[in-house]
C-alpha cells in the first residue's frame, strides 16, 4: 500500500490536469502563428533578412508560368488557412487572481517534481511520425512533391524546412529534411540549404546524420563564402575554439571581422544615434536561481545572492513593481513617475517597448517644473534633475521619431530644457546633432564641448563619439583611452573600434587574440541579424520545447554561451526529483544516450566560455558516466577548475567529497575537511550541508585513526593559535596515535596544568591582541581559536564538575558519620533519641575550624584578617 500510494497521487493529479487542460481548451483564443517570426519557409509573409537569405523563387530568371511554379503558388494558398496547434500547457501562464496563481504554481511544481527532463521522444524525433496528414495538408504536400520532382528550388525549399520546423503543422522528420536541403544545396548551391546541412552534421540532429564535424566546417565554409551570416558566425567560432579543425587565430579573426563590420553598419543605419539594440540572449536555468537551483548556483549564490532582506522590493516580480511604481506615482512622486517611463521607453525582456506610454509619464514628470512657455515652475532642485532627466528622454524620442513625429526643432527645446542642470543625454544628444547638423549648423568642435560634458558623467555613447573625434584627429593614445572607458559599459562601437586598432596594430603591436575577442563580442551584440533567440526564447515561453531547442543550437552553432547552455540544460535529464518513467511508458526516451552525449558537449562548449556551473555540471557527467565513459580524474579536473574561481561552493562542496572517498584522487581527509570549509566560506547557505558533511567526516576521520588506517586523518590546522602562539602540547599528544607512557589521573592532571601555563607563557608580547587596536575585537580569529581549543575548556569544566562532587560526597559522609556517631551515644546511655529535643553532639573541633564548622571566621574574629590577606594555612 504504501508503494501504491504515491502512484495513485500521481495519477490523480495527472486527471486533474487533464480535465483542466480540457476546460480552457475550449475557452482559449486559437492563436495564429503561421504568420509570425517562427514560421520558416514561406515566401511570401517571411521577408529576408539579408541577401544570403534570399532563396531560389526570388532569384532572377524565374518562369512564373511554369507548371511547379504553378504548383508551389497553389500549395502555399492551402498552407496559409492551416493553423498550427499550441502546446495546451503553456495556456496556464502566471496570471493575477487566486485561480491562475493557484493553477500556475501548480503546474510548476508537477513538473519540477516529475517532468524536469526532456519530456518525450518526439524531443528529438529520428524518422517519419505515424501521425496522419490533414487533407488540405496532404494535397499541399503532394503539390509540392510534384514541383520538387521537377527540380523546382522553391518546393524543395519549402519541403525541407516544413520537416525541419514542423511549419503549417506538418509533423517533423529530420531525416527528410536533411535529404531536402542536401538536394537544394546541390542542385544551385544556396547558401541557406547549405548552412543547414552543415548545422545538421554538426550536431545530428535526431538522428538524421552521424556527426561529422569535418563536413559540417565544409558545408559552413561554403555557405559562408556566399555571404551568408550565420554560417560566417559559425566558421568563426569554429576556429576560434578548434571545433573540427586546429585553432586558428587569424581565421577566427577574418569571418568575425565580416559579422562585426555587418553589425556596426547595421547599428548605424537606423535614427539619429544608431539603432536600439535589444539584448536576447539569456540562461533560461537563471530563471530559476541557476542549473543547481536557487542558492547552489553561482548566479544565485555568494557575491551573486540577492541579500535583500524579505521586504526589499528586489524580490518583488516586475508586475508587482510597475503596481507600486503606478501607486506612488499617483501620489505625486516623481522619481517613481520617470521610472515608469524609462521602464516602458527600454521595455524588459518581458516587457516590450512602449513609446506612447512612455511619452506620457516623462510629459507629466515635464509638465511639474516646466509651464508651456518654457517658464521654470519651482526652484526645488531634486525637482529640476528629474524634469531635466525626462526632458532628456522627450528630446531623444522627437530627434528619432520614437512614438511621435520626428522634430528636430522640438528635440532641441527639451535639449536645452535639460541641459540647464547638467543632464548627460541631454548634452550627448546635443553634441550629436551638431556634430551631423540635425536642425542647426554643423560644427565638430561644439558637437566635442558637447560630447566632454557629457563623457565626465561616464555615458558611453559620448565617449565613444568623442573617441571616433579623436582618432580623425590621429590623437590614438586619447582615442583609445575614450574607448576602453566605453568598453566598460558595453558600448558596440567602442568595442568594434577597439578591434580594429588590436587587429591593424594602430598605436600598439597588433594583438590577434585581442582583436578576435572584441570582434566577436560586436558580432554577438547584433542578435537581430543573424540568431534565432528571440524566436527560441518565445517558443520556449509558450512551451513550445521543441523549437526552442532546435533555435538555441542553431545560436549555440554560432557561439553564444547562453545558447549552449540553455541546450544542455534543456537536454538535462539529470534534474528531476522524483521520476514517472516508469510510471507512464510515453515518458521514456529513445534517444536519451544520444540527448545525454549532446547535452554534454555543450555544457563543454558552454564551460570554455567561463560559464562556472557548466564546468560544474561537466565534472557531474564525467563522475557519473553520462554520455561518456566515467572519468574520476577528468571529474576531479572540472572541479578543481571551477573551484579556482573562488565563486562555486557546489565545485569546493564536490572537491571535498572526492577526497573524503578517494574517487579520482588520493583519499585524504584532510584536505576534504579544508575543502569542505572554503565551501561553506564562498556560500553561507551551504551551512547544513557541509556541516552535516563535516561531522561524517570528522568520524571517519576518527575512526581511521584509532584503527591506525592509511588514509591521512584531519590533522590540527597550523592556525589553530593565532598570532604566532605555538600549538599545544595537549593537541599534540591527543593527536598522537601512539602515546609512549599512560600516565596516572594525578600526571595527566599535572601535565595538563603545566602545558595550560606554557599556552599563555610561550607567547610573545606582540602577539597579544590588544582590543583598543583589534579593528574588530571579538571578529572572526577570536571565534577560531574559541572552537579549536573547545576540547580544553570542556576538560576544565570536567574537572571543576568531578572536583565540586568530591567536596559534596566527603561532606555527605561526614553528615553520615556525625549522626552515627550520636545514636550510639545515647544507646550506650539508655536515652531514646530525640533529634528534635536535644541539641546533637558536636564532633571535636578541627584547629582552624568555627563552631558552625565552617573554615571561613566570621568578622571580629583575630583570624579574619589573615584570611581576607590569603594567609590561611601558611
Amino acid at each position: 500500500m504504501k508503494e501504491r500510494l504515491p502512484r495513485l497521487i500521481c495519477v490523480a493529479l495527472c486527471i486533474f490536469f487533464g480535465l483542466t487542460y480540457a476546460l480552457f481548451d475550449k475557452a482559449a483564443p486559437k492563436k495564429d502563428l503561421s504568420q509570425s517570426p517562427s514560421t520558416k519557409g514561406d515566401p511570401v509573409s517571411v521577408a529576408p533578412e539579408s541577401t544570403e537569405s534570399v532563396t531560389a523563387w526570388q532569384q532572377e530568371g524565374k518562369d512564373n508560368g511554369s507548371q511547379a511554379s504553378i504548383a508551389v503558388q497553389e500549395a502555399l494558398a492551402i498552407l496559409r488557412t492551416l493553423q498550427p496547434q499550441r502546446d495546451r500547457s503553456a495556456r496556464f501562464d502566471k496570471t493575477s487572481g487566486l485561480v491562475g496563481m493557484s493553477l500556475y504554481y501548480a503546474k510548476e511544481a508537477f513538473l519540477f517534481l516529475f517532468m524536469n527532463g526532456p519530456p518525450s521522444d518526439d524531443y528529438l524525433n529520428t524518422g517519419p511520425s505515424d501521425w496522419k496528414l490533414s487533407k488540405p495538408l496532404a494535397e499541399a504536400v503532394n503539390l509540392l512533391q510534384e514541383a520538387a520532382s521537377a527540380q523546382e528550388p522553391d518546393a524543395i525549399f519549402l519541403l525541407a524546412e516544413m520537416n525541419f520546423y514542423g511549419n503549417y503543422t506538418h509533423p517533423r522528420n529530420f531525416k527528410e529534411a536533411f535529404r531536402k536541403y542536401s538536394d537544394l544545396a546541390s542542385l544551385n548551391g544556396n547558401t541557406s540549404a547549405q548552412h543547414m546541412v552543415g548545422f545538421m552534421y554538426a550536431t545530428g540532429i535526431g538522428g538524421a546524420v552521424e556527426r561529422d564535424q569535418a563536413k559540417a566546417l565544409m558545408y559552413h565554409t561554403f555557405s559562408a563564402l556566399g555571404g551568408n551570416t550565420r554560417s560566417q558566425m559559425t566558421a568563426a567560432f569554429r576556429h576560434y575554439s578548434g571545433i573540427g579543425t586546429p585553432r586558428n587565430c587569424n581565421e577566427a579573426a577574418y569571418w568575425y571581422k565580416l559579422v562585426a563590420d555587418k553589425a556596426i553598419a547595421w547599428s548605424r543605419s537606423g535614427p539619429p544615434g544608431g539603432q536600439t539594440i535589444d539584448k536576447a540572449s539569456h540562461r533560461i536555468a537563471d530563471e530559476k536561481g541557476g542549473v543547481y537551483g536557487e542558492g547552489a548556483s553561482v548566479v544565485s549564490s555568494g557575491v551573486h545572492a540577492n541579500k535583500a532582506g524579505p521586504n526589499s522590493d528586489s524580490h518583488a516580480a516586475l508586475d508587482d513593481v510597475l503596481e507600486y511604481l503606478d501607486l506612488m506615482s499617483r501620489k505625486g512622486d516623481l522619481r517613481a513617475t520617470f521610472n515608469l517611463g524609462r521602464l516602458n521607453y527600454e521595455g524588459t525582456q518581458t516587457m516590450k517597448r512602449n513609446l506612447r506610454t512612455a511619452r506620457y509619464y516623462f510629459r507629466l514628470v515635464a509638465r511639474k517644473y516646466w509651464a508651456k512657455d518654457g517658464s521654470v515652475l519651482t526652484e526645488d532642485n531634486g525637482t529640476g534633475r528629474i524634469a531635466s532627466n525626462a526632458a532628456g528622454y522627450l528630446g531623444r524620442m522627437s530627434l528619432r521619431g520614437e512614438g511621435m513625429e520626428q522634430s528636430f526643432p522640438k528635440a532641441l527645446i527639451w535639449f536645452k530644457r535639460g541641459l540647464a542642470n547638467g543632464d548627460a543625454l541631454c548634452q550627448y544628444e546635443l553634441g550629436l546633432m551638431y556634430l551631423y547638423g540635425f536642425g542647426v549648423r554643423k560644427d565638430p568642435v561644439v558637437a566635442a564641448d558637447y560630447f566632454k560634458e557629457a563623457a565626465k558623467q561616464d555615458m558611453a555613447s559620448a565617449q565613444t563619439y568623442l573617441g571616433r573625434l579623436y582618432l580623425d584627429q590621429g590623437d590614438i593614445s586619447t582615442a583609445t583611452r575614450y574607448f576602453d572607458l566605453a568598453a566598460r559599459n558595453g558600448h558596440i562601437e567602442a568595442f568594434y573600434h577597439l578591434a580594429e586598432i588590436s587587429n591593424n596594430g594602430i598605436g600598439r603591436e597588433r594583438s590577434c587574440g585581442i582583436a578576435t575577442a572584441y570582434y566577436k563580442l560586436v558580432a554577438e551584440k547584433a542578435e537581430t541579424l543573424h540568431s534565432a533567440l528571440d524566436e527560441a526564447n518565445s517558443a520556449y515561453a509558450e512551451g513550445d520545447r521543441e523549437t526552442a531547442l532546435v533555435d538555441y543550437m542553431m545560436a549555440a552553432e554560432q557561439g553564444y554561451e547562453a545558447a549552449q547552455a540553455n541546450v544542455a540544460y534543456i537536454l538535462d535529464e539529470h534534474r528531476s526529483i522524483l521520476s514517472l518513467d516508469s510510471l507512464f511508458s510515453w515518458r521514456r526516451h529513445r534517444n536519451s544516450l544520444q540527448d545525454t552525449k549532446l547535452a554534454l558537449i555543450y555544457w563543454t562548449r558552454s564551460a570554455k566560455q567561463s560559464n562556472i556551473d557548466s564546468m560544474v555540471k561537466m565534472g557531474d557527467y564525467y563522475i557519473s558516466g553520462y554520455g561518456v565513459a566515467a572519468d574520476m580524474e577528468k571529474a576531479a579536473t572540472c572541479y578543481q577548475t571551477a573551484a579556482e574561481t573562488h565563486q562555486s561552493a557546489q565545485a569546493l562542496w564536490n572537491l571535498g567529497w572526492i577526497h573524503e572517498n578517494g574517487m579520482g584522487v588520493e583519499q585524504d581527509f584532510h584536505l576534504a575537511k579544508r575543502f569542505y570549509d572554503q565551501a561553506l566560506e564562498t556560500n553561507q547557505e551551504a551551512y547544513l550541508p557541509v556541516k552535516l558533511s563535516l561531522i561524517k567526516l570528522r568520524l571517519r576521520s576518527f575512526w581511521n585513526t584509532i584503527t591506525h588506517g592509511n588514509v591521512k586523518s584531519i590533522q590540527p590546522d597550523p592556525g589553530l593559535f593565532s598570532h604566532g602562539i605555538g600549538e599545544s602540547r595537549t593537541w599534540r599528544l591527543m593527536m598522537d596515535a601512539e602515546p609512549t607512557k599512560e600516565w596516572s589521573f594525578n600526571e595527566w592532571i599535572s601535565n595538563f596544568l603545566e602545558d595550560h601555563h606554557a599556552y599563555y607563557n610561550d607567547a610573545d608580547d606582540d602577539d597579544l591582541v590588544n582590543p583598543s587596536s583589534d579593528p574588530m575585537p571579538g571578529g572572526d580569529d577570536y571565534m577560531d581559536d574559541m572552537d579549536e581549543s573547545i576540547i580544553e575548556s570542556l576538560i576544565i569544566v570536567g574537572l571543576a564538575g568531578a572536583l565540586a562532587f568530591l567536596v559534596y560526597y566527603r561532606q555527605q559522609r561526614q553528615n553520615s558519620h556525625r549522626r552515627e556517631t550520636e545514636r550510639q551515644q545515647q544507646q550506650r546511655q539508655g536515652v531514646a533519641p530525640a533529634v528534635q529535643q536535644q541539641p546533637p553532639v558536636q564532633p571535636p573541633l578541627i584547629p582552624g575550624q568555627q563552631p558552625d564548622g565552617g573554615f571561613f571566621p566570621p568578622q571580629g574574629d583575630p583570624n579574619y584578617g589573615q584570611w581576607v590577606a590569603g594567609g590561611v594555612g601558611h
